[in-house]
């Protein structure tokens, strides 16, 4: 692996999720890590809480767009180093063969696009999601990347998965 990590958040629709993480990360993970993020079926759009959250909290958007995974299978796309899936639904699916073997994981939450209710309500489920997301990629960038063999940096990255899900982090491993 390179000095700088390419990382692919994927998640169904690449609104929501994907997009916070990707936008997390590059600030987390300055120089670092290179994040990206990709959906199997994106919406048109980005979701507009996830912006409102992120530029909210200092982050530029201008980046934030739904694309498809394709982008990032297709010849000339960067090579990942780690494919982390954000969403159940994007877990089940049959993935691109990504290029390079990279480490794969599956961090799944709930979507806060589909929470119903008040604004209030809503912008809650997006804060929350934002403060997960925000946990488990500091965790991963802390990790020390260059001590650790592709075995135990397959497990520790998978392991970030639970971090905070409670009932979620069950399903999510199968329990």
């Amino acid at each position: 692996m390179s000095d700088t990590r390419n990382v692919l958040f994927l998640c169904t629709g690449n609104s929501a999720r994907s997009i916070l993480a990707e936008a997390i990360l590059n600030r987390e993970g300055q120089g670092r890590f290179r994040a990206f993020s990709a959906g199997s079926h994106p919406k048109p759009e980005p979701h507009p809480m996830a912006l409102t959250i992120l530029r909210n909290l200092g982050f530029d958007t201008s980046f934030a767009r739904s694309k498809s995974w394709d982008e990032f299978a297709a010849p000339g796309a960067p090579e990942m180093d780690f494919v982390i899936t954000v969403c159940d639904s994007a877990a089940g699916e049959v993935c691109p063969v990504w290029p390079g073997q990279p480490v794969t994981a599956h961090w799944g939450m709930p979507d806060p696009a589909a929470v119903e209710g008040s604004e209030a309500e809503r912008h809650l489920a997006f804060a929350e999601t934002f403060k997960l997301l925000n946990r488990r990629i500091g965790i991963f960038a802390s990790l020390p990347m260059a001590s650790l063999d592709r075995l135990a940096l397959t497990r520790r990255v998978r392991e970030i998965g639970t971090e905070g899900a409670g009932a979620e982090g069950a399903t999510a491993r199968g329990a």
